[in-house]
């Protein structure tokens, strides 16, 4: 589990692809590595992954199939900047929101447009995960945790302050650049608490119909 809130930004020094899969080492730049041992789990760019090895400068992780074909990962190359959190802990701070480390989707930034010192950034999500965005809710991109502060059909827009900007890959961020989209994980569990309670309803309804034409019972 993670909050959303980035302790270091590292950079993708070695690729090794397999058959279905691939290795990547990663140099953790000012994250510290003193309590972390092989089989924690670290976010990068909001993508949990776990430590298979560790390095004098950094580690290393190993990426399936199925998050490359679902996250930003799909066109990593060396020199790749990621935003970095390890797993929170009971006693931390929670600065951020409930963040899971598993992506969505991917977005794409349409807009960049500066207002005052901070910077506005309309981001395009797929449309299935349009439903779970809300105006002033939170959302995960590139795992920092951020507020939505409007929203057009499957667009959104960020007010992002200058300090967020610096300490996290944000700096890089151009029109059209691709990004790891988390909602937030309330939302999702809610609407399938929702529709879990219409199927039993419908199951109920159907049953009592049933039980009706059979001639159990009469109105």
């Amino acid at each position: 589990m993670f909050t959303g809130i980035i302790e270091a930004v590292g950079t993708i020094s070695a690729i090794k692809h397999h058959a279905h899969d691939m290795t990547i080492s990663v140099d953790s730049g000012t994250l510290d590595l003193s309590d972390v041992k092989l089989g924690d789990s670290i976010a990068h760019n909001g993508v949990c992954l776990t430590i298979t090895a560790l390095h004098k400068n950094g580690y290393d992780v190993d990426i399936s199939n199925e998050t490359i074909s679902r996250s930003g990962f799909a066109s990593i190359k060396i020199g790749f900047k990621v935003n970095l959190e390890k797993a929170m802990q009971m006693s931390s701070r929670f600065g951020g929101h409930i963040v899971s480390g598993h992506v969505d989707g991917v977005g794409e930034i349409t807009s960049m447009t500066r207002v005052g010192s901070a910077i506005e950034y309309w981001i395009k999500a797929p449309l299935d995960l349009a439903k779970y965005i809300a105006e002033k809710g939170s959302i995960t991109i590139d795992g920092i945790s951020l507020t939505t502060n409007a929203i057009d059909n499957s667009a959104f827009k960020l007010t992002i302050i200058p300090h967020t900007i610096a300490q996290t890959t944000m700096q890089d961020y151009q029109v059209g650049t691709l990004v790891n989209l988390e909602v937030d994980v309330i939302a999702r569990y809610l609407e399938r608490l929702i529709s879990s309670n219409q199927n039993v309803e419908t199951e109920k309804e159907s049953t009592m119909d049933l039980l009706a034409r059979s001639g159990f019972f009469t109105g």
